[in-house]
């Protein structure tokens, strides 16, 4: 009983917003617009939690939710706009949430490439039934004791401090759950790759890729960026851009 009001009063603790220094990179309509379902979007952040997590992975970004679309069925909010991302989010753990959350956050929409209609209702479906589960706050205590301004951690060492998770599969942090989803569709984000001998006898030289799924425990919201198989969406670029239309002040 102790640890879970401990628990909650570090969450809330560390989802206190500390910066203001978010840069929005499109219109909101632009977003609107550009979004698909499948995509993952990516969020600087400006909390406590998102200063740890852009440290221990050297990164901008330190939270990723999942686009569904308004079609996904995930209900809608007070106003009557619909909810459409999924997240896990440190307070009240996997949850859906409407687009407007993010509208003035610094944001990244990263594209997996390829899904059918069949994928996306996997997807969806994976995300309605995690709905609920609770944030891995081990995973947070691991998180809290990097607050410190300069933490004795080597760079090489950061990345795998997130993945101290307890391990409990009703239980999750952002990147983590997403990546699970993806998994599941057997779609790559950052897979291990082995190289083989080909085993061609007319060609000694030849090799093979052999791909293996890392943990999803192991995933930040990073990795999305760094993919390879995810395509790097800039909804400002998506619409008729011209840069001879923009109203420059000293003209």
């Amino acid at each position: 009983m102790f640890l879970n009001w401990l628990s909650r009063r570090l969450a809330a603790y560390l989802s206190k917003q500390i910066t203001r220094h978010s840069i929005r990179t499109s219109t909101w309509e632009a977003l609107q617009g550009a979004l698909q379902p499948g995509d993952v979007l990516l969020v600087e952040g400006d909390t406590r939690i998102s200063v740890a997590i852009k440290y221990l992975t050297q990164s901008t970004w330190s939270h990723a939710a999942l686009y569904l679309g308004p079609d996904a069925g995930l209900g809608e909010v007070d106003d009557g706009e619909s909810r459409v991302l999924v997240e896990a989010d440190l307070q009240e753990g996997i949850r859906a949430i409407p687009l407007s959350f993010y509208r003035h956050s610094h944001i990244r929409v990263c594209r997996p490439l390829g899904l059918s209609g069949n994928d996306i209702r996997q997807l969806t479906d994976y995300a309605i039934s995690r709905m609920g589960h609770q944030y891995d706050m081990k995973n947070v205590f691991d998180l809290a004791r990097y607050l410190f301004p300069t933490p004795p951690v080597p760079t090489r060492y950061r990345h795998k401090l997130l993945a101290f998770g307890s391990g409990d599969p009703t239980r999750a942090i952002c990147s983590t759950f997403i990546a699970e989803g993806f998994q599941l569709l057997r779609y790559p984000i950052l897979p291990i790759v082995r190289t083989l001998p080909a085993d061609d006898p007319d060609c000694e030289d030849c090799v093979m890729e052999r791909f293996r799924i890392r943990h999803h425990s192991l995933f930040t919201p990073r990795d999305f960026d760094a993919s390879p198989y995810f395509r790097i969406i800039k909804p400002t670029l998506e619409t008729d851009f011209d840069y001879r239309t923009i109203d420059w002040e000293d003209q």
